[in-house]
């Protein structure tokens, strides 16, 4: 497993834009997919973005296609995540978790092992 701390989140105007980063650490030397999630309150976590091992594939939920752009760095010791979120909606307020998968290529149905604390985004009207 790896272990996951995610930053950048906080207080946006609608329309506005925020990057998070997150940095995985620890047996980073298999091939994770990563994912980035959110929960909104009172609702249930969803699978907002993934992107495979080599960052060749991504996929995207559809209310956020065209606005929000999952990238990767692969370092030699560390995994680097990004979720840069532009065009922001209150829709989009919520805990935002990165999150690693075996799957090197993920998919909604994949299975996430390793999850990150989560940073809060905000967005206001």
């Amino acid at each position: 497993q790896v272990q996951l701390v995610e930053s950048g989140g906080g207080l946006v105007q609608v329309g506005g834009s925020l990057r998070l980063s997150c940095v995985a650490s620890g047996r980073t030397g298999w091939r994770y997919g990563m994912g980035w999630f959110r929960q909104a309150p009172g609702k249930e976590r969803e699978i907002v973005a993934a992107i495979s091992w080599n960052g060749g594939i991504v996929w995207y939920k559809d209310s956020v296609k065209g606005r929000f752009t999952i990238s990767r760095d692969n370092a030699e010791n560390a995994i680097f995540l990004f979720l840069q979120m532009k065009a922001m909606k209150p829709e989009d307020t919520a805990v935002y978790y990165c999150a690693a998968s075996s799957d090197s290529t993920p998919s909604p149905s994949s299975d996430f092992d390793s999850w990150g604390q989560g940073t809060h985004v905000t967005v206001s009207s």
